[in-house]
């Protein structure tokens, strides 16, 4: 509802008649009674403009809180499911594990029981390369804390085998350029 400039509530017209007791005259009385209309005007417009901002500001967050709570459920969706996957692809080699077993306590050929457990072997590392999963290469590298971790170190007496790996306990492994276990090295010193 908007009111005229010569309209004034009664607060106003008790401050016009103290700048009349003060001194000022019509004109300057006028003036301000304009001047403090706009004001008005201007504190009405920023009060609906806060209430708008603050009703976006509350939406904007209540739709950011939900955005959170459901990346969060597909993340949990996501490592589930990933990890489904590789059980999922790693029961066949148990089978083949299990069906190795199973000839072995009835086989007398140690060349088939050796060729067996190389081909459950080898299908294993194909399923790790097919996951992007890769060997931490050590032995005769260079001592690199980002992919070893040294359980000991050895004496040696060759220069160029000092800070280099000369044995692998445990293996290391990444997913693509992520270390997903250190190798377990011994170095020379």
């Amino acid at each position: 509802m908007e009111r005229e400039a010569t309209m004034l509530t009664e607060e106003e017209v008790k401050h016009v008649a103290h700048l009349a007791r003060i001194g000022l005259n019509e004109e300057e009385i006028s003036k301000y009674q304009k001047d403090l209309y706009v004001m008005i005007k201007e504190v009405e417009k920023i009060k609906v403009e806060k209430a708008e901002l603050n009703d976006r500001f509350l939406r904007l967050y209540s739709e950011f809180d939900n955005y959170k709570k459901r990346v969060s459920r597909e993340k949990l969706d996501l490592i589930a499911t990933a990890s489904e996957k590789v059980i999922i692809d790693l029961l066949p080699v148990i089978d083949d594990y299990e069906r190795a077993i199973a000839a072995n306590e009835k086989a007398e050929d140690i060349n088939a029981i050796k060729e067996g457990f190389n081909l459950i072997y080898n299908k294993l590392q194909q399923l790790l390369k097919r996951f992007d999963v890769e060997e931490v290469v050590a032995k005769g590298e260079t001592f690199d804390t980002d992919f070893h971790e040294a359980i000991t170190h050895f004496p040696t007496d060759k220069e160029e085998d000092k800070g280099k790996v000369i044995d692998v306990t445990e293996k290391g492994y990444k997913i693509k350029d992520k270390v997903i276990r250190f190798a377990k090295v011994v170095v020379a010193q």
